[in-house]
């Protein structure tokens, strides 16, 4: 389906950002969807890093599998994003998020569908890298879904050879939708099942045999290592290139500093959010 574009949603703001903790970035981005949603500010591609290990749960997602013993001991934090999903390790990665009014073209349909229209800037920008990706319909399963993420890909995100690449996640909210997702650039992928609870060490090497199955790195689908701001360039043109659109480099406003700010506080970095479940 192509996606056709008015004049105001071609010049898009871009936002990079230092290595952060994860209840400040969570916190950014959703002062970044109350402010796009009304209206006061334009769509945003944001790219950002986390400056500790930092496990995040779904908006929806039970605690009851987080190993907090464990987390302190590997010196990781714990956050809950605003979107859904599974647990994700953001180490060693680059985080995009993309953040529409409602009434934006990329937003037109359900939840799935928008997936497929954001997908193909994804798509672009890792095959500039060389990656060999590819964004299809997950096929129908019966299987339990475990905690993890990255252990399967679901509809429309990115994967190399039918290992996940790329774990998005999106909710729509005032008017706006929300996507942010994490490309790993490198390390063991498998490093999320340190942070989880298992029955014994026998099923935790052999869950974490099973990610690395499923999924994979951007340095694995390359065979070297590529740097952030490389990774989070070729992302950005990518964006450019599908969607006809220009990116106008930006910090955020003042208002949006000032919410995430007290989002920060009050949301993102309370036990009574991040525990609630």
């Amino acid at each position: 389906m192509s996606i056709e574009h008015t004049r105001d949603s071609r010049q898009w703001r871009l936002i990079c950002d230092p290595p952060l903790l994860g209840a400040c970035n969570m916190a950014i981005d959703d002062a970044i969807l109350s402010s796009v949603a009304s209206g006061e500010s334009i769509p945003t591609l944001r790219f950002y890093a986390w400056s500790r290990p930092t496990l995040s749960l779904g908006y929806g997602q039970r605690t009851r599998p987080v190993d907090f013993a464990r987390l302190a001991a590997h010196n990781m934090q714990l956050v809950r994003r605003p979107t859904g999903g599974r647990a994700i390790l953001h180490i060693d990665e680059l985080t995009y998020s993309l953040t529409l009014p409602i009434t934006h073209p990329l937003a037109r349909g359900s939840v799935v569908e928008s997936y497929q229209h954001i997908s193909q800037g994804l798509l672009l920008g890792l095959c500039s890298l060389g990656a060999h990706v590819a964004a299809e319909r997950a096929a129908a399963t019966d299987t339990v879904p475990s905690p993890v993420c990255f252990d399967t890909p679901s509809h429309y995100e990115i994967a190399v050879e039918g290992r996940k690449l790329v774990g998005s996640a999106q909710v729509r909210r005032h008017e706006g939708i929300l996507q942010h997702g994490s490309l790993p650039l490198c390390g063991d992928i498998a490093r999320i099942c340190d942070a989880l609870t298992y029955p014994d060490e026998a099923a935790r090497e052999a869950a974490k045999a099973e990610v690395r199955d499923l999924a994979t790195t951007l340095e694995q689908a390359l065979g070297k290592v590529v740097d952030w701001q490389v990774a989070a360039d070729a992302i950005a043109n990518g964006f450019s290139e599908a969607f006809g659109i220009s990116l106008m480099p930006c910090d955020l406003s003042e208002k949006e500093r000032i919410t995430a700010a007290q989002l920060e506080k009050e949301v993102y970095g309370s036990d009574t959010w991040t525990l609630r479940r």
